[in-house]
């Protein structure tokens, strides 16, 4: 998938079939929608394409605003929004800075500036609640409209559900919020997980006898937050099991290394013999968070905070090992 920031690229495609929205989580509604796009793309010989925003706009209006409550919870990094645009099948992604200026942009002047003259669109896909341009004034039937008038054809797609519940990013933050990893699961098609570079911290877990890869997550306002039995992947190997913390480390001092952010801190119950102490540094790894077994706590000293460590690793393991136990159970009745 080619990735572009702005619409000022000579590698953008001169035309493509479209879709629109802010993608976060790329859920199983998401997948559906890609999968039309796709094969609408395919019948018209042209890329498909997702357009998308950062920063949210919500982010944006919050902080205009200065009231950070009406900020979103991001469930993913744009990486990983990426990978998961990437690993749909989208040939192309634009993403366009959510600003000042695109926020004030009429309706007409984004279908004729965005959709026709940046992007060429043949074929525009959006949601059955779409709603663009300034204040929000633009809709299914201006869109419809413009593609009769300008040459690209439009479509709306209905809500997916699961389970009779209909699939939304709003549901998978609930879910997070209430540490449903399952529920989650269910709503994305996948579990739940986090990558990023493994970056230095402040080097206190090895000091208390328990290493952890650490990776930033980028967004202040992640939709999941605490302790949680984990599964980590891209460490040259199988995947490895483990327990994280996500969150802000309220034990810690929140003037260190970190400057009190978001940090998602993994430590591997088995830590990788040719890791040594520094070879997860710079790596590319993915955590799968599974199973949520607390929210963060404040420990009263080191002490306390290694015990407490050590409680979260062996309820980890006791997840594991009940999960692996159902898994023999049910080879075996498949067996039967």
């Amino acid at each position: 998938m080619q990735i572009f920031r702005g619409l000022h690229h000579p590698g953008i495609a001169q035309a493509c079939a479209v879709t629109i929205g802010n993608f976060d989580g790329v859920h199983r509604g998401h997948q559906a929608m890609l999968a039309l796009l796709n094969n609408e793309a395919r019948h018209r010989g042209v890329p498909s394409c997702v357009l998308t925003f950062e920063p949210h706009p919500r982010d944006f209006f919050a902080s205009v605003h200065r009231k950070p409550e009406l900020a979103p919870a991001r469930i993913a990094t744009l990486r990983d929004k990426l990978t998961e645009l990437a690993g749909c099948g989208v040939d192309q992604c634009v993403i366009l800075k959510f600003d000042a200026r695109l926020s004030s942009q009429a309706p007409e002047a984004f279908i004729d500036d965005v959709l026709v003259g940046g992007l060429g669109a043949k074929y525009v896909l959006v949601g059955d609640d779409f709603r663009f341009g300034a204040k929000r004034a633009g809709d299914y039937a201006m869109l419809d409209s413009a593609g009769s008038r300008l040459g690209f054809d439009v479509a709306r797609m209905n809500s997916y559900e699961v389970h009779g519940l209909r699939v939304s990013s709003s549901a998978v933050r609930e879910a997070l919020a209430r540490g449903d990893m399952a529920g989650a699961a269910r709503l994305l098609g996948r579990p739940y997980s986090i990558s990023g570079h493994v970056v230095h911290g402040r080097k206190l877990g090895r000091d208390l006898g328990f290493k952890t890869l650490n990776l930033r997550f980028q967004h202040w306002k992640p939709a999941a937050s605490g302790i949680f039995a984990v599964r980590v992947h891209g460490l040259d190997g199988k995947p490895l099991e483990g327990v994280a913390n996500l969150g802000v480390r309220p034990s810690l001092d929140p003037r260190d290394v970190n400057g009190g952010r978001v940090l998602l801190e993994t430590h591997c119950l088995q830590w990788p013999a040719h890791l040594n102490e520094e070879g997860g540094y710079g790596k590319i790894i993915r955590v799968e968070l599974l199973h949520k077994l607390h929210d963060e706590l404040r420990y009263d000293g080191l002490d306390a905070l290694k015990a407490g460590i050590a409680r979260d690793c062996d309820a980890a393991r006791a997840f594991f090992a009940s999960t692996h136990a159902e898994t023999r159970r049910q080879t075996t009745r498949d067996r039967i």
